[in-house]
C-alpha cells in the first residue's frame, strides 16, 4: 500500500509537460482489435487503466509491445471474443470493447464494468445502440452476451444523451459495417474525435466527428497506422488548479489549448492571468483567488464534469462563494467529506454545492474516493500549511501519470511512501 505525503503551502512554479489523455488513449485500443495490421500509438500515458487496456488487448490475443510512451500492437493474431470479470472490473471504459469484439468477432461476452463509483451509469444505451446495428444480446447473470449474424447493418441512432462511450462503441460497432450509421445528438469531445482520426487514418470513413451528428460509411477492413493521442485536457487544468491554489505559476507546455479552453473561464474569474500560445498555457495566480460565481459542468464543450473536484479544491482557498451545480453524474461530490478534513467550508444539497473560501487550510489524513477527488485532495494538500497524507491513491494512479515528479519540478514536497 502506498501514500502520498505531502509538505503544503510551497508556492508551485515552472514548467510541465502534458502527458496523452486517458479518455483518448482507452477507445483507441479498443480501436486497435479492428485493424488487420500493426498500429503504433505514441504519447501513452503510464498509468493503471492504460496497464488494463494492455491486458485485455493480450487476452484477446494482441501482441503488445511499450517503448517508453510508445505502444505497438499487433491484432494480426487476435483471436479470443471474451473478457472475464476480473479485466473488465479494472475500469469503467471496458465498456468501449463490446462494439470492437461483435464488429471483429461476431460474438462477444463480457461481464460489467468496474470503475469509479459516480452515481448510475448504465449500459442500456450501448446495448441498445447496438441492437440497432443488428447485434443479438442477452444479458444475464451479470454478462453481456453478443452475437450477430452477417456483418452489422448501418442504421440512424438518435441518442438521447450525448453519451460518450456510447459515441464511441456505436463508431467502434459500425466501422466495418454494411452501410452508412448516422448518430445523431453524438459526443463532440475531443476524444471523439480522435479516435475518429486514428480509425481514418487506417481506412475508415467517418465524418463530423467533433459535430452533434457524425456519419460512418462502413468499409470491408481496417489496416494498420502510427498515431499520436492528444494531450489530457483534464490533467492541464488539474495543474492549473494546482497552481492557483498556492498562488503559483505554471507553464504547461505540450498541450492543446482549444480543448481546454472550456475551463479558461473559470481561472480568469478567479483573478489569474492567462496566457495562450500553439501548444502552451501559462498560468499566473493572485496571492489569494476571487470567488467563481458559478461553475455548471455540461457536456463538452461546457465545463467538463472530470474537472470539477479539481477547481473545487482550488475555489476552497477563495476569497467569497462559488457554486458548482454537478448536472453529468449524481454521486460526484464523494470528496466534499474528505475536502473538509483540511477545514474547507462546502455544503452539498443533492447535485449543487456551495463552497465559502476560508483563509487557510490545514494539513490532513484524507482518503482518495475516485480519480478526480483523488486530484481534489491533493491540491488541498499542497495549499494546506503542514504535511498531509492521501492514501488510497490507487484511483489517482488510474488518470495522473507521473504525478510526484511533475509536481516534484514545480516545487511541491511531495513523495510516495510505500507501507
Amino acid at each position: 500500500m502506498a501514500v502520498l505525503t505531502i509538505e503544503g503551502g510551497k508556492r508551485l512554479s515552472g514548467e510541465v509537460e502534458i502527458h496523452g489523455a486517458k479518455n483518448s488513449a482507452l477507445p483507441i485500443f479498443a480501436a486497435t482489435f479492428l485493424c488487420n495490421e500493426k498500429c503504433t500509438l505514441q504519447n501513452c500515458p503510464a498509468l493503471s487503466d492504460v496497464d488494463a487496456s494492455i491486458k485485455i488487448l493480450k487476452h484477446l490475443g494482441c501482441k503488445v509491445v511499450r517503448e517508453g510512451d510508445q505502444i505497438e500492437i499487433d491484432p494480426t493474431a487476435a483471436h479470443n471474443c471474451t473478457i472475464p470479470d476480473e479485466l473488465m472490473r479494472e475500469m469503467r471504459s471496458s465498456i468501449v470493447f463490446l462494439g470492437a469484439l461483435i464488429a471483429k468477432c461476431g460474438k462477444a461476452r463480457i461481464s460489467y464494468p468496474g470503475g469509479c463509483e459516480l452515481g448510475p451509469r448504465p449500459v442500456d444505451l450501448h446495448i441498445l445502440s447496438l441492437q440497432k446495428l443488428g447485434a443479438l444480446i442477452d444479458e444475464r447473470f451479470g454478462s453481456i452476451r453478443c452475437r450477430r449474424v452477417g456483418r452489422l447493418c448501418g442504421n440512424t441512432i438518435n441518442l438521447p444523451l450525448p453519451s460518450v462511450g456510447t459515441t464511441e462503441n456505436i463508431i467502434l460497432a459500425s466501422v466495418t459495417a454494411r452501410g452508412i450509421t448516422k448518430i445523431h445528438n453524438a459526443a463532440r469531445e475531443p476524444e471523439i474525435i480522435d479516435l475518429a482520426g486514428f480509425l481514418n487514418a487506417c481506412g475508415a470513413k467517418i465524418s463530423g466527428a467533433g459535430d452533434s451528428v457524425i456519419t460512418i460509411e462502413g468499409v470491408e477492413k481496417l489496416g494498420g497506422c502510427t498515431h499520436r493521442i492528444i494531450s489530457d485536457r483534464i490533467e492541464a487544468a488539474t495543474y492549473m488548479a494546482a497552481a492557483a491554489a498556492t498562488g503559483g505559476e505554471v507553464l504547461l507546455k505540450k498541450v492543446q489549448p482549444d480543448y481546454v479552453e472550456p475551463v479558461f473561464y473559470a481561472f480568469r474569474e478567479a483573478g489569474c492571468e492567462l496566457e495562450i500560445g500553439a501548444d502552451t498555457i501559462l498560468l499566473r495566480a493572485p496571492a489569494r483567488l476571487n470567488r467563481i460565481k458559478l461553475i455548471r459542468t455540461q457536456v463538452y464543450p461546457g465545463f467538463p464534469t472530470d474537472a470539477q473536484a479539481p477547481m473545487m479544491a482550488m475555489a476552497t482557498v477563495a476569497r467569497g462563494t462559488t457554486m458548482f451545480i454537478e448536472t453529468i453524474f449524481q454521486n460526484r461530490y464523494r470528496h466534499v467529506d474528505e475536502l473538509c478534513r483540511f477545514g474547507a467550508n462546502i455544503k452539498v444539497e443533492e447535485r449543487v454545492a456551495i463552497v465559502e473560501g476560508v483563509d487557510s487550510l490545514y494539513a490532513a489524513e484524507a482518503q482518495a474516493t475516485d480519480l478526480r477527488g483523488g486530484a481534489a485532495l491533493v491540491i488541498a494538500a499542497l495549499a494546506a500549511h503542514g504535511e498531509s497524507k492521501i492514501g488510497n491513491i490507487r484511483h489517482i494512479d488510474r488518470g495522473y501519470a507521473e504525478l510526484e515528479t511533475d509536481l516534484q519540478a514545480l516545487g511541491a514536497h511531495i513523495k510516495r511512501v510505500d507501507y
